[in-house]
């Protein structure tokens, strides 16, 4: 980046957010060394799915989110976070739309290697 271009102004998640109504689809707001912040709007249900290579953060703004594993699940609120680590397989739930931020390496796929219609465009910024 040109330091003569560089701007000095903070991320703001709400105004971010309400740049895009669509569900299941996340946006980059900002890039650490090879990772990436996410924003994304959930609601219902996802797929089975793992990330053989990475960890995922998931951090919730607004709203409930359940995460599903083979053997239980963590519920999450307001101000929660929960790191999903690198091969377990999981599965996102909201029963209403939730707010939230993921944090991963850049390029990793919202569903993994499991593929299918609800597999996201990577690297989408907003």
């Amino acid at each position: 980046m040109n330091l003569s271009s560089r701007t000095y102004a903070p991320i703001n998640f709400a105004d971010k957010l309400a740049k895009f109504a669509d569900q299941w689809q996340p946006r980059v707001i900002a890039e650490l060394n090879d990772y990436q912040f996410k924003i994304v709007r959930i609601e219902g249900d996802f797929i089975w799915h793992d990330h053989p290579e990475t960890d995922e953060a998931f951090i919730v703004l607004e709203g409930t989110l359940r995460i599903d594993f083979r053997e239980g699940s963590v519920t999450l609120g307001p101000g929660e976070m929960y790191v999903v680590p690198k091969g377990v397989e999981h599965k996102p739930f909201a029963a209403s739309e939730v707010k939230m931020l993921l944090i991963e390496p850049a390029g990793t796929l919202n569903t993994g290697q499991a593929g299918g219609e609800r597999t996201a465009a990577s690297d989408v910024w907003i």
